[in-house]
């Protein structure tokens, strides 16, 4: 399955300390009801313009703007998503493009 990342910024009253943690379970139960087959591999509080980035694999492209979609529905006042590529993939994806050059 592809891998994405989800990088989020929350609004200040999403990032009080009693909330948070009840927040943060309501919006994986409904990523989880809504998109069943995203398989969640971290999830990263942050520094600087983001405050968390989760890394899941999802089937396709429209599961991932489902769960960016919840992720602004909740709270979230930036979402960004991005597709991510395995280093070796990606070296096998050069050797495709430009053939004898490693």
């Amino acid at each position: 399955m592809p891998t994405f990342v989800l990088m989020t910024k929350l609004t200040s009253e999403h990032l009080d300390a009693k909330g948070r943690r009840d927040q943060g379970r309501a919006w994986l139960r409904k990523v989880k009801t809504v998109c069943p087959k995203v398989k969640w591999i971290g999830h990263y509080a942050l520094l600087g313009r983001y405050d968390f980035m989760d890394i899941y694999e999802a089937p396709d492209v429209e599961t991932a703007h489902r769960v960016s979609i919840l992720s602004r529905s909740e709270g979230a006042i930036e979402a960004e998503s991005l597709h991510a590529l395995p280093y070796d993939q990606f070296l096998e994806l050069l050797d495709e493009v430009q053939p004898g050059t490693s």
